[in-house]
């Protein structure tokens, strides 16, 4: 067994899959529509999927903007440098809302950017 995916739901694919793509340097593996019941599926991520997990990108045709309720937290991602990507997530338009530095209480260094929907997406310093 093996972790697949995870979804979140996007109010403007467009713009989450050039986020995911340009800015934090995925690519976007696969897209389908389904006429009938008005959504697209497009799946992101930094390799195949079967040897990765990815991100589910759902965007419903019909909806614009989405509560993000209070159980969810975050995605993580690990990096190289997250102090150099955080210089390249701003001067490409992307939000850092922690910057970087290590964890309250520890040493992990850690810093935090949201995506187009204003998901946390955690960036873990590489050991």
């Amino acid at each position: 067994m093996r972790l697949l995916h995870t979804m979140i739901r996007v109010a403007d694919l467009e713009k989450s899959i050039k986020f995911y793509t340009k800015v934090l340097g995925m690519k976007e593996l696969r897209r389908s529509d389904n006429q009938q019941y008005r959504y697209t599926l497009a799946f992101v991520g930094y390799g195949d999927e079967k040897d990765n997990t990815v991100i589910e990108l759902t965007y419903n045709w019909d909806t614009n903007s989405y509560d993000h309720g209070n159980a969810f937290g975050h995605l993580a991602i690990e990096y190289d440098d997250i102090y150099k990507a955080c210089d390249e997530i701003k001067n490409l338009g992307g939000v850092v809302s922690r910057e970087p530095g290590p964890v309250l209480g520890g040493t992990t260094e850690i810093a935090f950017v949201k995506d187009p929907d204003g998901y946390s997406i955690e960036l873990i310093q590489k050991k």
